[in-house]
């Protein structure tokens, strides 16, 4: 990655482009534009065939230089640093501070590109790109430009290996409160990668990650457990606390919602476990049930009847009617 610092101070993290996807781009162009001027060419020699010489000549280094020069000029300037070839190779032409390019700057790196790729077969060019340490050739050094990749390949996300089995839930009370999450995301790295390192490099590293978390968590491993052991524990135990927040969040959501549900229900409105109007638990008469559809019916025992209240209870309410109080 190079770090491009724009005008406001910011540092870009933008990944140059090397010498074989440039050449590729390069190849692509060079075919696009000899095939137009080969047939620009043509269709000239047909419109002056009954001119002089010296006009024929002028028409042709008039084309060579609309053709060969002008056009990559004006692709990249009209498509901000895209030419086909860098299109498809994913490849794009910015400033030295990240900025899209402008006329001046493709016109450099064009008139450049005559005496570097045209008249010398690209070899100035590739000696020039595996010299700098950002991949630009000569172009690209006198217009303050660089070439970039603009298509990143996706990385891919590694599962952690889980612990030994013999260490699951041994950190159970372990506090993990004042681990920074740059040590945890270099741990998970670590473990992702240990068996691609070397055994005694991946072992240092597993040590030094085991002492600083230790110095986070103010609790010493057990004894006999190695790092890397060590570290799987810690972080599948930081995992499976992860989840079961998760999990009692979604819960206590769904209980409150059921909550309200069920209260409104209680209070004469629509929630589980009464009837619109009818408070909870209470069966009503025969005369006021409406029929159920016999699809409808699930088997099963019957629901509990709540024991009939005396009308003259002082705790008994209003004989439900199946309509809502007004307000």
């Amino acid at each position: 990655m190079s770090g491009v610092v724009t005008g406001d101070a910011v540092v870009l993290g933008l990944q140059p482009a090397r010498l074989p996807s440039r050449a590729l781009a390069v190849l692509v162009d060079l075919a696009v534009v000899w095939a137009v001027y080969l047939l620009v060419m043509v269709g000239l020699s047909v419109a002056t065939a009954s001119l002089d010489e010296a006009a024929v000549t002028a028409v042709s280094i008039a084309a060579f230089l609309l053709v060969l020069v002008g056009a990559p000029i004006a692709v990249e300037t009209l498509s901000h640093g895209r030419s086909l070839g860098k299109m498809a190779c994913g490849l794009r032409v910015v400033r030295d501070d990240g900025g899209p390019i402008r006329f001046r700057h493709a016109l450099v790196r064009g008139a450049m590109g005559v005496v570097e790729i045209l008249m010398t077969f690209g070899v100035v060019a590739c000696v020039a790109s595996l010299v700098s340490e950002r991949g630009r050739r000569l172009g690209d050094v006198f217009a303050g430009t660089l070439v970039v990749r603009e298509r990143m390949p996706a990385a891919r996300v590694r599962p952690v290996p889980p612990p030994p089995p013999w260490l699951v839930g041994r950190f159970a009370g372990l506090d993990l409160s004042a681990v920074p999450e740059a040590l945890w995301l270099e741990i998970r790295q670590y473990l992702t990668r240990a068996r691609e390192l070397d055994p005694a490099v991946g072992r240092q590293l597993a040590e030094r990650l085991a002492d600083e978390l230790v110095r986070r968590t103010g609790t010493p491993p057990p004894a006999g457990v190695p790092a890397e052991a060590y570290l799987a524990g810690v972080v599948a135990e930081r995992q499976a606390r992860d989840a079961r927040r998760a999990f009692a969040e979604a819960g206590a959501g769904t209980g409150a919602g059921a909550g309200v549900g069920a209260g409104a229900g209680a209070r004469g409105g629509f929630g589980a476990g009464g009837t619109f109007g009818v408070p909870a638990g209470l069966v009503l008469p025969p005369t006021v049930t409406p029929a159920a559809a016999p699809e409808a019916a699930s088997p099963g025992p019957p629901p509990p009847v709540a024991p009939p209240r005396s009308e003259s209870s002082p705790e008994a309410g209003p004989r439900a009617t199946g309509f809502a109080p007004p307000a």
